[in-house]
């Protein structure tokens, strides 16, 4: 079996995971301060870019579910050397672009990648370490994910006050080169999960088609602020095939993606807190972007996105500190009670510009790190060892698709709503703080409904005998039952 280098060292795995998850996070968000610097470099139409963005958003959900299926049948590590080829490849026409479309299709490949590169690296940061090092690399990933798109606004609103937009997509290129180089660093052979399980084209073509779909039909919607059935039709169809593909790995046998060992109280609490805090979160984001886009400059909206970076770097230390403790639940509900709170600030602060906005950005980067990444773990832990990497694929899909289609949908609503800009994106942030206020309620109760304890979690056991880390009691056994 052929190694790297540094295939027994742990910061060599540590950059891997950075460098290959850190680029395009950030580009997620910092693309749209510059919209208009580069519709005007490539000759790309606004409404056109916002639907790139919106597929490549798209491809990031649905390589999830590609990612795990390719984990059973072929060597990982040799697939993610060669994820990280085709990245660093797409990273570098992406920068260099001379036109519309080599830009459209590089940046989209770009999406796609990085989610296969998230299954293919990151599990095995989690499981192929001594279960001293798992508090690390949860706070490690608690960053990677969150910080990035935490500065991702900052970085952009700064490269659009200097005018040019390929300083930044070079420098993601310039990572994406260190990435591929950690991969081969650190390569140690693997062999597959299980070559012998079955592909499920169903779930595959159903996840290609509903996230092509529905993403298309979300960036249209915000590209044209029209409700037309071009682009109200494909984002309906999309989410009905993406919900019945979770129904219909549910019932299968022997499914690509957990959902029905999934189905009891700790982890659909956790998922339910993830899927709903991510869109609330994202959805206010991008609501105080579109404001700031018209309402001050660049560098006043870099300077009030900051402490939310500054507060993710935060969260990932404290989930690093509690992840060894029993109170992984209730940082997680402290999450979802500051985003609830953000939702409430940005309502009582807007349309005014200034030091309060920059508070409300510190609370929702400090909610959306403590729910998030913890509710993902609260879920991985729940069930055995040798399943993260397909629970890792279902969870980002979902968490993807809820994140990624309620902005576009929100910032249509804002537009459309209200009888101004200012009224619509009042009415538009009630909705988020009505989600999150939802993902508190329903998260708890679905975690009270198997009435769990608090447990310490056992990661030895976890790692070592590849049993769940903790008690997760069916869905509302807590419940009192009629005696027959």
């Amino acid at each position: 079996m052929r190694q790297g280098p540094l295939a027994e060292s742990y910061p060599g795995a540590v950059a891997l995971v950075v460098c290959s998850l850190v680029p395009y996070l950030v580009l997620t968000v910092a693309v749209l301060p510059l919209g208009e610097a580069i519709s005007t470099s490539l000759g790309i139409s606004r409404p056109a870019l916002v639907v790139t963005a919106s597929l490549s958003a798209g491809a990031y959900a649905v390589g999830t579910l590609l990612a795990a299926q390719f984990a059973m049948h072929f060597p990982p590590r040799r697939m993610l050397v060669g994820y990280e080829v085709c990245f660093f490849v797409a990273s570098m026409l992406a920068a260099w672009a001379p036109n519309a479309a080599v830009f459209i299709a590089a940046f989209i490949a770009q999406g796609l990648l990085t989610s296969l590169m998230l299954i293919a690296a990151v599990p095995p940061l989690v499981t192929a370490w001594p279960a001293t090092k798992m508090p690390v690399s949860a706070g490690i990933l608690n960053l990677c994910i969150f910080g990035a798109v935490a500065v991702g606004p900052t970085i952009g609103a700064l490269q659009a006050a200097a005018g040019n937009w390929r300083v930044l997509f070079w420098s993601v290129a310039a990572v994406a080169g260190l990435a591929l180089l950690f991969s081969v660093l650190t390569f140690r052979d693997t062999p597959p999960q299980d070559r012998s399980a079955p592909w499920d084209i169903v779930a595959l073509t159903l996840g290609v088609t509903g996230c092509g779909a529905a993403f298309y039909g979300a960036g249209r919607l915000q590209a044209s602020m029209s409700a037309d059935v071009l682009s109200v039709a494909p984002l309906i169809v999309g989410v009905a095939l993406i919900a019945y593909l979770v129904v219909y790995e549910y019932r299968l046998a022997n499914p690509l993606v957990p959902v029905k060992a999934l189905a009891t109280s700790v982890p659909l609490a956790g998922i339910f807190a993830a899927l709903t805090a991510s869109a609330a979160a994202f959805g206010a984001m991008e609501l105080l972007l579109v404001v700031l886009r018209t309402a001050s400059t660049p560098v006043t909206a870099a300077l009030i996105f900051l402490p939310e970076f500054i507060a993710a770097i935060a969260v990932a230390g404290l989930f690093a500190a509690l992840f060894r403790t029993r109170f992984t639940p209730l940082l997680i509900v402290a999450g979802l009670l500051m985003v609830v709170a953000t939702a409430a600030l940005l309502l009582g602060t807007l349309p005014a510009i200034g030091p309060a906005l920059a508070g409300a950005t510190g609370l929702l980067g400090l909610g959306v790190a403590a729910a998030v990444s913890p509710a993902l773990f609260l879920a991985g832990l729940s069930l055995r060892a040798n399943m993260l990497q397909r629970v890792f694929a279902l969870i980002e899909l979902l968490r993807a698709v809820t994140a990624f289609l309620t902005a576009p949908i929100l910032v249509f609503l804002a537009a459309t709503l209200g009888s101004d800009q200012t009224s619509g994106t009042r009415d538009a942030l009630w909705i988020c703080l009505a989600i999150a206020a939802v993902g508190l309620a329903g998260a708890t109760a679905l975690y009270l409904s198997g009435r769990p304890r608090l447990e310490t979690p056992d990661l030895e056991r976890w790692q070592g005998r590849g049993e769940p880390a903790w008690e997760s009691p069916p869905l509302l056994s807590a419940l009192p039952r009629k005696r027959r």
